[in-house]
């Protein structure tokens, strides 16, 4: 009798994915792993966290499988639920763009200061650095663990209605935002009409002319079909930049073996290099080719010049006025600091 029942324990220790000890003590993984992701392929966000997936459940040989739910289906299609529901546990791994957690995270909305990084080489300066370094140990003190940093590509706008150049060409537009409260500030501060709603009720709402633009990254607007949904005009204004985040609830992370944490970062970091490099394609300047298949399908790209730029930037100091104190003054000195070298 004690020998069958110490087979049946081990047979149960197998179906639950056994791996041995870890640093709290013998522990069950887990049959599956939920990775929330806001879009799926063949945007490179959702490039992005299916890589990560595959990686992680190939590198380990199935001890830690890993499967994706875009949408974000596992909040109920509410991005902004996504980073709580991490914490909690009711997600395991995520790939996130700052904006969706800056509302329970207040250092993320550092990456929602409007014309704060001029280019992708500050972009990598800022999360590569000591920066990205100090908002991922926030990010686990509050029960995440970030692992790499990805790209989502820096958010532009684009409207029904008009070319915009000037503060004065967005007046009174209604812009769909997501529910970042930096955001919305923002757009309330150079005269639009700034909706919060979640990606999935913007689509019917652009396609009915229920809003008249909304602001995303190049890649998000291409593999949704905007174009197809009266976004004619769009102003490449690189207004904020829209890094991702790859993390791991802090629970689940420590319940994996050293060796198995190894790679599953690893596995982030790989599927991260590739993420950048697919947002990156093609958006970074006017000529390249994503823009021209755009403007073949009748999207206007309005470039602004720097002065034009510059005249945004002015408009917008009220939310550095409001929105430092709020992120941190040490943490948006060191962010200026690092953006003033680039």
């Amino acid at each position: 009798m004690r020998k069958w029942k110490l087979l049946a324990a081990v047979a149960a220790l197998a179906g639950l994915g056994f791996a041995g000890p870890s640093p709290a003590g013998a522990q069950a993984y887990k049959a599956e792993y939920k990775l929330s992701t806001v879009l799926a392929r063949p945007s490179p966000w959702g490039v992005g966290a299916e890589r990560w997936a595959e990686l992680v459940t190939e590198r380990t040989g199935g001890r830690i499988t890993v499967r994706v739910f875009p949408g974000p289906s596992l909040v109920g299609g509410n991005q902004t639920m996504e980073f709580g529901a991490l914490r909690q546990g009711a997600i395991d791994l995520s790939v996130s763009g700052t904006n969706n957690w800056s509302s329970q995270v207040k250092e993320l909305s550092l990456f929602g200061l409007p014309f704060l990084v001029p280019n992708a080489a500050a972009l990598d300066a800022l999360t590569g650095g000591e920066v990205g370094a100090e908002i991922f140990r926030v990010l686990e003190s509050k029960g995440a663990v970030g692992l790499a940093w990805g790209d989502n590509g820096f958010r532009q706008v684009s409207n029904s209605k008009r070319p915009i150049r000037t503060p004065e060409d967005i007046k009174g537009l209604k812009i769909r935002c997501v529910g970042s409260p930096i955001l919305l500030d923002t757009f309330t501060a150079i005269g639009a009409n700034p909706t919060q709603m979640t990606w999935s009720d913007a689509l019917p709402a652009l396609a009915t002319g229920a809003v008249d633009g909304q602001e995303n990254a190049v890649s998000i607007f291409v593999s949704a079909k905007l174009h197809t949904m009266n976004q004619k005009h769009m102003t490449m204004w690189h207004y904020i930049a829209s890094p991702l985040i790859f993390a791991v609830n802090r629970d689940v992370w420590n319940s994996w073996s050293p060796e198995d944490r190894a790679i599953v970062k690893q596995a982030a970091l790989d599927a991260a290099r590739e993420n950048i490099a697919l947002a990156r394609e093609g958006v970074l300047t006017a000529g390249d080719a994503v823009l021209k298949q755009l403007a073949a399908e009748g999207v206007e790209t309005i470039d602004l010049t720097p002065g034009e730029r510059a005249v945004f930037r002015k408009a917008v100091q009220g939310v550095y006025d409001k929105w430092t104190p709020i992120i941190g003054q040490d943490l948006v000195a060191k962010a200026q600091a690092v953006v003033a070298k680039h």
